[in-house]
C-alpha cells in the first residue's frame, strides 16, 4: 500500500474544486427551465438541484466513475501531475465559460484535460481509443437524443391535452416540473457527479492507496455528490439566463418535456457508463420542444455559438493541461 502525501491531499481538493465548480457551471442546466418558467424561484430551484444532485449518490452504480478512471487513459500511466494537469486545465477553461455565461460541457473539459495531460507525459499510444470513440461520438449524439425526446414528449402532450384549456395545461405542468426537474437534477449527478469519482479513484490508486484492484470508495461518492450539490446551490446565474430564455421561450408544459426528455436520454448512457455531456443533453431538448412550435421559436444564433463552444471545448481543454501538466512535472 502507498502513503497518503501532500502532493495527493492537494490534487484531491483541486479534484473537489473542479467537482464544486462543475455543479456551479452545470446548476444552470437542472434549473434553467424550471425558474425560466416562474415555478420556482432561482433560490428555491437551486436547493431542489443540489438536494437530488446528492441524492444521486445513493441511487446509481459507478459505471461513468469506472469509465472516466481508467478507459480515457492507461491507469498505468497516471500519476499525480496527470491528474493535477488535467484538473487545473479542466477548471480553467470551466471558469472561463462561466464568466461569459457559454453553456459548455464540464464534463468535456474533464475528458479534454485527462487527454491532453496523458498525452504530454506519454504520447499518444497511452489513451484508450475504443472509449474515447464513444464519447466523442456521443458529443454529437447526446444533443440529437435530447433532441428527439424532447420534441416526441411535446408532440405527445399536445396530443394528450388537446382538449384541455391553456390554463388548466399550465397548472398541470407547473407541478409536473418539480418533478421533472428533479429527474434531470437526480441524472446529472448519475452521471456529471461520477467524473469528479473517477479522477479522484484513479488518483488514489495510481499512489497505491487502493490496492492492486480499482474501485472507487464509498466516500469518495458520498464526497463528490455532496460538493456537487453545494455548488449547484450557489448556480451560475449567467448560465441560467442563457439557457433559460435565450435559447427559446418556455412555458410549464415545455420546461416539463426538456426536463424529462434530457433526464431520461442521460439516466440510459448513465446505465451504459457513458460519460455524456448534461450540457449539451439539455440544450438539444430545449432545441427540440422550440422546434414544436416553429423553427424560428429557436435562436439559432445563440444555438449556433453554444455548439462552437462545444466543439473547442476537448481540445482547448486538452491543450491547457497538456501545458499546465508538463510545468507541474517538474514539481512533482
Amino acid at each position: 500500500m502507498g502513503h497518503l502525501t501532500l502532493s495527493v491531499v492537494v490534487v484531491a481538493l483541486l479534484a473537489f474544486l473542479f467537482d464544486f465548480l462543475n455543479g456551479m457551471h452545470d446548476a444552470a442546466n437542472s434549473i434553467a427551465t424550471v425558474v425560466s418558467t416562474r415555478v420556482l424561484s432561482p433560490g428555491q430551484a437551486v436547493v431542489w438541484a443540489g438536494f437530488f444532485n446528492f441524492v444521486a449518490a445513493f441511487v446509481f452504480k459507478v459505471h461513468v466513475a469506472d469509465t472516466i478512471g481508467k478507459g480515457l487513459v492507461d491507469p498505468r500511466v497516471i500519476d499525480t501531475a496527470v491528474v493535477a494537469g488535467a484538473l487545473i486545465g479542466a477548471s480553467l477553461w470551466d471558469w472561463i465559460t462561466i464568466v461569459f455565461g457559454i453553456p459548455v460541457s464540464s464534463s468535456h473539459a474533464l475528458i479534454g484535460g485527462m487527454i491532453g495531460a496523458g498525452f504530454a507525459k506519454a504520447g499518444a499510444g497511452c489513451l484508450q481509443y475504443e472509449t474515447l470513440k464513444t464519447t466523442v461520438l456521443f458529443i454529437f449524439l447526446s444533443p440529437l437524443i435530447g433532441l428527439v425526446f424532447g420534441f416526441g414528449l411535446m408532440v405527445a402532450v399536445y396530443w394528450a391535452f388537446r382538449r384541455r384549456s391553456p390554463s388548466q395545461v399550465d397548472r398541470f405542468f407547473r407541478v409536473g416540473q418539480l418533478f421533472s426537474a428533479g429527474l434531470y437534477s437526480l441524472s446529472h449527478g448519475a452521471n456529471d457527479g461520477q467524473k469528479t469519482m473517477g479522477v479522484i479513484a484513479v488518483l488514489l490508486y495510481s499512489n497505491g492507496l487502493l490496492g492492486p484492484t480499482f474501485y472507487v470508495p464509498s466516500w469518495v461518492i458520498i464526497a463528490c455528490c455532496a460538493v456537487m450539490g453545494l455548488g449547484t446551490m450557489l448556480g451560475g446565474w449567467k448560465i441560467v439566463r442563457t439557457m433559460g430564455s435565450k435559447v427559446t421561450k418556455l412555458k410549464p408544459v415545455g420546461g416539463f418535456c426538456a426536463e424529462t426528455g434530457a433526464g431520461l436520454s442521460i439516466l440510459i448512457c448513465s446505465a451504459f457508463g457513458i460519460p455524456v455531456s448534461t450540457t449539451h443533453t439539455i440544450t438539444g431538448a430545449i432545441v427540440g420542444v422550440g422546434t414544436t412550435r416553429r423553427l424560428s421559436a429557436v435562436r439559432w444564433g445563440v444555438a449556433g455559438r453554444i455548439v462552437w463552444a462545444w466543439v473547442l471545448t476537448i481540445p482547448c481543454a486538452a491543450l491547457t493541461s497538456a501545458l499546465v501538466y508538463k510545468i507541474l512535472a517538474l514539481a512533482f
